[in-house]
């Protein structure tokens, strides 16, 4: 069977057609990326690729969204947009559809994808992922997002959660004046102000404050091009730092949890790969006191899946249509 699966974040919403059958996805076809920003709504977007595609599009959807998925209007944490789930049939088309968290759908993809999908990054090197209880899913982009994959007895479950606007807890002074900085801002900090695609902002104005350096108003895609490039010494420490945040947050998420291992998502994470492994991101992850020892026990691994977001989408559709999806 079929499937058009939608990826929506505050960016990029991505398109493509998947083929599904037994619960599990087939496989994925080239993808279609279109700026959020650049369209009035899903509806039009769905157009675009409706245009570009050969043929009539399936009339089943799988969409992944970077928002909670409650009632029937979901709004977009970093997007503009606006979805009616009671609307999809008749907007976009669709006998069937699935609607589901866009990290829900990255805890699908992490459900179903095989070992070769997967990076080691820290803790035991074991191939593949547990077989049996939670595995925590985490990754930040334009915000931070957050899944468990529970496994039991062949079968898994997954339960998408917003545990990227949990507190931020600083581990010392710098990261204290990250906070202080913050504050003035928004009040209270949540993990997603510090470890998520923006907030490499405040670390970058913090650590040239301290530095006694004027601090130049810079976005952060220009942030982020100087530290992955190394033409900026502020921006490279800004990134240590933010690989050192992340570090604390996956495991303060493992603690809560209770996760046997920790998948790393979202496409920043793939793109601090290299530096996530020399950053001290592992130390920061294991650093929780009289639980270091447990820690060091749970594997963290990086997903290189290019489109988990679409995949997961599909895999999600796959398993709530089941009797369709054969």
């Amino acid at each position: 069977m079929q499937v058009v699966a939608v990826d929506i974040g505050g960016t990029h919403a991505r398109f493509a057609i998947a083929e599904v059958e037994n619960r599990r996805v087939v496989s994925l076809g080239p993808v279609m990326t279109q700026k959020t920003a650049e369209h009035a709504s899903l509806q039009t977007a769905w157009q675009a690729f409706e245009a570009a595609h050969d043929g009539p599009l399936p009339r089943a959807a799988a969409i992944s969204v970077a928002s909670p998925i409650t009632g029937d209007v979901i709004r977009l944490t970093n997007n503009p947009w606006v979805i009616r789930p009671s609307l999809i049939p008749e907007r976009l088309n669709a006998e069937t559809y699935t609607i589901i968290n866009d990290f829900g759908a990255v805890g699908h993809a992490v459900a179903q994808l095989p070992a070769a999908d997967f990076e080691h990054l820290c803790g035991p090197e074991e191939t593949g992922l547990p077989t049996e209880g939670v595995t925590t899913v985490c990754g930040p982009g334009t915000g931070l997002g957050v899944a468990q994959v529970f496994k039991h007895a062949g079968e898994y479950h997954v339960l998408s959660t917003e545990g990227g606007h949990m507190d931020y807890a600083p581990l010392d002074g710098i990261e204290d004046n990250f906070v202080r900085r913050l504050r003035k801002i928004f009040t209270r900090v949540s993990a997603e102000r510090v470890v998520a695609g923006p907030g490499i902002i405040a670390i970058y104005e913090t650590l040239a404050e301290m530095e006694g350096r004027a601090v130049p108003s810079r976005d952060d895609k220009t942030i982020w091009a100087e530290a992955l490039d190394g033409t900026d010494s502020i921006a490279l420490a800004a990134l240590d730092r933010f690989c050192l945040a992340l570090g604390s947050v996956a495991g303060d998420l493992a603690l809560a949890h209770g996760a046997k291992a920790v998948v790393i998502a979202g496409g920043l994470g793939l793109r601090i790969k290299d530096k996530l492994l020399r950053s001290g991101f592992d130390q920061r992850f294991v650093a929780k006191g009289r639980f270091q020892s447990m820690m060091s026990k749970i594997p963290v691994k990086l997903i290189t899946h290019p489109q988990p977001g679409l995949f997961g989408a599909a895999a999600a559709f796959a398993q709530e249509h089941q009797r369709t999806a054969s």
